[in-house]
């Protein structure tokens, strides 16, 4: 029996799970799951396929929709009036938290880190930043280095002295909450591959502020299924990442009410394609962003996805997914 049979069964169960819990609807779900056969022509197999996160919908898409269902519903059931988070300048997480935020009629404070040094006037401005300001955020600067959970829990007071209700929401949404967005994403692509009779062999992405990593990585260990979750690292080094998915993904298997369900041999990362550092372009990422554009008409981001996509070009062509099962590559 292939294991693509037990696929239906596992997603039944994760859903049993999240139904206990206060969602928001935000993203247009499911994302599509589709094929890449000039791609997978070009590194000669395996069969490639690319869930498009980036079709999410909120605020221009984005793998943070997911998990900003689960903690803005929190948001609202605390009573918030306000919600308050940072990242880096252009940051895709504050630019779709600012665009739930005008959703649900709540004020939306945006604390970012000046990560980049000397950077342009345009990328302090342009892109995310200028959508940042449509959606009417607020905008706070603040060193590279700088304590952004201390600045976030000195903007906090700021609002609750005024008589508002503040929620302050970590960085790229991800903690065990935000999570089960992608617990939820592991329980989409179970259905699918049911659906389309594939059996898959590894599900690649970009990994940052872990969440994304970690709650794949607990959705598919707590509903049985031992489906690999490989992460290319984006910006921290491999034992700080690793460690940091394997904690997040552990509280979000308990949170599931499944402690235990995840070993630290579950959470794998290669962060040997970082380069320069978070934010600063490799001629690779480059490379695998042209490639993918002028092979399936597909755009991937510079910062994340196109790094990721970089390191899973290059490790294909080592043999590192090398068998008869599907590769799953995550476009966050």
């Amino acid at each position: 029996m292939s294991k693509y049979e037990h696929y239906r069964a596992m997603a039944d169960g994760l859903s049993s799970r999240l139904d206990t819990f206060p969602r928001c609807r935000l993203a247009h779900l499911p994302t599509p799951l589709e094929f890449l056969p000039r791609l997978t022509e070009h590194l000669g197999g395996p069969d490639i396929y690319v869930k498009r996160d980036d079709c999410t919908g909120l605020g221009s898409g984005g793998n943070k929709t997911r998990k900003l269902e689960f903690v803005m519903a929190q948001a609202l059931a605390e009573g918030a009036t306000c919600v308050i988070t940072q990242g880096a300048v252009q940051s895709n997480h504050a630019r779709q938290t600012a665009a739930a935020a005008c959703k649900l009629g709540l004020s939306c404070e945006l604390l970012f880190e000046n990560r980049v040094v000397e950077p342009e006037q345009e990328y302090l401005h342009s892109g995310n930043v200028l959508l940042d300001r449509m959606f009417g955020a607020t905008i706070r600067h603040y060193p590279k280095g700088h304590d952004m959970n201390d600045a976030m829990a000195s903007v906090a007071d700021e609002w609750r002295s005024r008589g508002e209700t503040p929620f302050v929401i970590p960085g790229g949404a991800s903690n065990a909450t935000g999570a089960l967005g992608y617990v939820d994403c592991a329980r989409e692509l179970l259905v699918q591959a049911d659906d389309a009779k594939l059996e898959i062999g590894h599900v690649v992405h970009a990994t940052g502020s872990a969440g994304t990593q970690a709650g794949l990585v607990a959705g598919f260990r707590v509903s049985g299924s031992d489906i690999p979750v490989f992460g290319i690292g984006v910006n921290a080094p491999k034992d700080v990442q690793e460690l940091r998915v394997f904690n997040l993904a552990c509280e979000t298997a308990a949170l599931l009410g499944a402690p235990g369900a995840v070993h630290r041999e579950h959470v794998v990362a290669n962060c040997n394609y970082i380069g320069g550092g978070y934010g600063v372009s490799t001629p690779e990422m480059i490379d695998a962003i042209l490639l993918l554009a002028r092979l399936e008409g597909l755009l991937f981001d510079p910062v994340y996805s196109g790094k990721a996509l970089a390191g899973f070009i290059d490790l294909a062509g080592k043999g590192r997914f090398s068998g008869d099962a599907a590769v799953v590559f995550l476009h966050t």
